[in-house]
């Protein structure tokens, strides 16, 4: 009857429901707007991985001790599609056998017979399935949500500095530039680090430094191996820095693009006892300082790299084809990015300008063709060797990422790198409305850029000219400070 009371001694059939992995179903289903059928697909997963936790035994179950281990009977093959549970019990051996048996008896439509006849499991196989599932489902969610956790993670740590926002400032530096009105000093050499892969393009950065010593300004651009650690760069930019500051007794600026930017704070991070005296700012553009969702989801375990090999195919590309080394794509996952930055993080008292952008996605830029080196035929009769320019289509390539990681994640970025990523605590953010995708700040395109709009080399002028007026911002603040 409905609200009666158990028989005292009979097993109790409840058990504890661990609905942990039901909590995030919400956000799952929700994950893929953009697609419908990825989202009824994350639904349906969520869903039923609720029901089946609820059903199964959970990893946490604990069962009875060795002498009331709790039995499943497992029907005969004569019994097929039947099963009966029988419940042994040390301590209901007593006036509870008889109605045990009875039970038995009329779940099983037999006699006790024929309830032994099957084989007897232990729970805890059941358990040990439900755990393996389990463990399935949570792969696939992680699978399906990916870098969503971690994109902005910088932002939302409420104990770092804020960032302030320069982009009015900067575009009326950027109007000056362009009226040839330069305001950068000669006192300062300026240092430009490249980015990943930039040993296999020959023309990267170089006509920003062309244009910087057209104006009479001392320019190097940084010959490390783009494909090493954050470690290992950050080592040869601080011997670097102390070798154009023994040679020419003036402190250096830093442009570092793309990891050059994240190499470059890692320098000042782990070497700003030596450098402080020699460093007068630091510019990161489009840096993954943060970390890059693409790397991410690339390498990490449970990504959607897994399924298609693409860590054993890049493991490939990097350290055979390029001669370079996995760890540097490595150092740009999120979790590498966390785990450096909690334990070296930037010195507070360095100057520094961030900026980051948005590709465009308009079909134009599929047309759009990226001069990274040049191919010199052999010499011709008339004594002129020839140049042909070896272009790629980075521009498709960029809008192609920055298209799926809109439909993926729902943030925006230049292709690689998050316009949320790539914001450093406590600088000074240049949020351009202009839509630039990853490689167009360091490839000059074959298309001229429109007249009324500026080029890379002085957008690279604009943004140096701002650190310049942020660091005797903060020279000045500290001096009224003192006084």
């Amino acid at each position: 009857m409905r609200g009666s009371p158990s028989t005292q001694g009979e097993p109790s059939t409840s058990a504890t429901v661990d609905d942990s992995y039901s909590a995030d179903r919400v956000d799952d289903s929700q994950l893929f707007l953009s697609l419908p059928a990825l989202n009824q697909a994350a639904s349906y997963l969520a869903q039923t991985a609720s029901f089946l936790t609820q059903c199964l035994p959970v990893p946490g179950y604990v069962g009875l001790s060795e002498e009331g281990q709790e039995l499943v009977t497992l029907p005969p093959a004569s019994a097929a599609g039947r099963l009966s549970v029988q419940t042994s019990s040390a301590e209901s051996a007593g006036t509870n056998s008889s109605h045990s048996q009875a039970q038995a008896e009329s779940v099983s439509g037999g006699s006790p017979s024929q309830v032994n006849t099957g084989q007897m499991v232990p729970s805890h196989v059941f358990q040990n399935g439900a755990s393996l599932f389990q463990g399935l489902v949570e792969r696939a969610r992680k699978t399906v949500r990916g870098s969503a956790d971690d994109i902005g993670w910088l932002q939302q740590d409420q104990s770092l500095p804020t960032t302030e926002d320069g982009t009015a400032r900067f575009l009326e530096i950027l109007v000056s530039v362009r009226k040839n009105e330069h305001k950068l000093p000669d006192s300062v050499v300026y240092l430009l680090v490249p980015g990943l892969f930039s040993n296999h393009g020959p023309l990267y950065f170089v006509k920003t430094k062309a244009y910087f010593s057209k104006m009479g300004l001392v320019c190097h651009i940084a010959k490390i191996h783009s494909e090493s650690s954050v470690s290992k760069n950050a080592r040869e930019i601080k011997e670097y820095i102390e070798e154009i500051y023994w040679g020419s007794r003036k402190r250096v600026l830093l442009l570092g693009h793309s990891k050059g930017g994240v190499d470059s704070a890692a320098a000042l991070s782990l070497y700003w006892p030596q450098l402080k005296d020699k460093v007068a700012g630091l510019v990161l553009a489009q840096s993954p300082y943060a970390g890059s969702p693409v790397a991410s989801d690339i390498l990490r375990e449970g990504q959607l790299g897994d399924y298609v090999r693409l860590r054993k195919i890049m493991e490939i590309l990097v350290s055979k084809v390029l001669k370079g080394d996995l760890q540097a794509l490595e150092d740009l996952t999120y979790e590498r990015r966390k785990e450096f930055l909690q334990q070296h993080p930037l010195p507070p008292e360095v100057p520094v300008v961030s900026f980051h952008t948005e590709a465009s996605i308009t079909p134009s830029v599929l047309t759009a063709l990226s001069h990274v080196a040049h191919l010199e035929l052999p010499i011709a009769a008339d004594g002129n060797s020839t140049r042909i320019p070896v272009v790629m289509p980075l521009s498709a390539a960029m809008a192609a990422c920055s298209q799926l990681l809109v439909v993926r994640y729902g943030e925006k970025s230049d292709g690689l790198v998050t316009r949320k990523d790539a914001e450093v605590p406590g600088s000074v953010v240049v949020r351009p409305e202009r839509k630039l995708d990853h490689a167009w700040m360091v490839y000059s395109s074959l298309k001229e850029e429109p007249g009324d709009q500026a080029d890379t080399s002085q957008v690279c002028e604009a943004l140096l000219t701002l650190l310049v007026e942020v660091a005797q911002k903060r020279r000045h603040d500290l001096a009224m400070k003192d006084e």
